[in-house]
């Protein structure tokens, strides 16, 4: 999936914190180990890279002070949550590389993010989409929605992730709150397979209905279709060569 697509600028350098304690108390956390260029079997590779060995490593929770501002979205965040006995519905908060991604419990999304959109201290009034993530490794959660949003009232970013087993992919659709999500939301589901309960229209956006699996997933074959043009046939890319 693609990442943000807005036209609203970035926040200047001085509106983002820099990172203090959770630099100091850095954690990381691994969420298995890619094989190849692209992690997939079955195929030819075709990237020169089928011999890469690479452990896939991701930041971990990081504790407070996060730093700046990413505080006082946090206070004002979890002062809600407590309000309505939902603190849990924030698994952990990751402050990494001058961003802040805070981990939702899937049940609990459509809340925390009508919630980040209204409240006063938030206001986070834009979604720019949902990216869908694939971790084949990381059991029990392989398929990861990023959600991410703009406050366009404090000149803030944060994004909320989701993160499902696949063998069941289903998380609340928020198009009622976010109407931006109507597109994003049918594409991640065309891509990764994520299905989004309550969307008003969840169809494939970019393969035809009938196409198998979903082109995105790490698990999805490297070989394409095959492509004739002007008498001249191209094959798919995992029967042209492997090394």
């Amino acid at each position: 999936m693609t990442e943000e697509n807005s036209n609203v600028p970035a926040p200047p350098d001085s509106a983002v914190p820099e990172e203090s304690g959770a630099r100091s108390s850095r954690r990381v956390e691994s969420r298995g180990t890619r094989r190849g260029m692209f992690g997939v079997s079955g195929s030819g590779d075709t990237s020169g890279y089928g011999g890469l060995v690479k452990q896939t490593i991701f930041p971990g929770a990081s504790q407070r002070p996060y730093g700046g501002w990413y505080d006082e979205v946090a206070d004002a965040l979890e002062a809600r949550l407590r309000a309505t006995d939902l603190v849990a519905a924030v698994e952990k908060v990751v402050a990494d590389r001058g961003e802040i991604t805070f981990h939702v419990r899937r049940d609990d999304l459509p809340f925390v993010a009508q919630m980040f959109r209204d409240d006063e201290n938030l206001r986070f009034e834009f979604c720019a989409g949902v990216s869908g993530v694939h971790y084949p490794g990381d059991t029990g959660r392989e398929l990861h929605a990023v959600y991410h949003l703009l406050s366009m009232t404090y000149n803030r970013r944060v994004r909320l992730e989701v993160s499902v087993p696949d063998a069941d992919p289903h998380i609340p659709s928020i198009v009622s709150i976010y109407p931006t999500n109507d597109w994003h939301e049918r594409e991640t589901y065309d891509m990764y397979g994520i299905v989004f309960d309550g969307h008003p229209a969840l169809t494939r956006i970019l393969m035809p209905d009938d196409w198998p699996g979903h082109p995105q997933r790490k698990d999805y074959p490297l070989g394409g279709i095959p492509v004739e043009y002007k008498g001249g046939t191209i094959p798919p890319p995992d029967q042209r060569r492997s090394y």
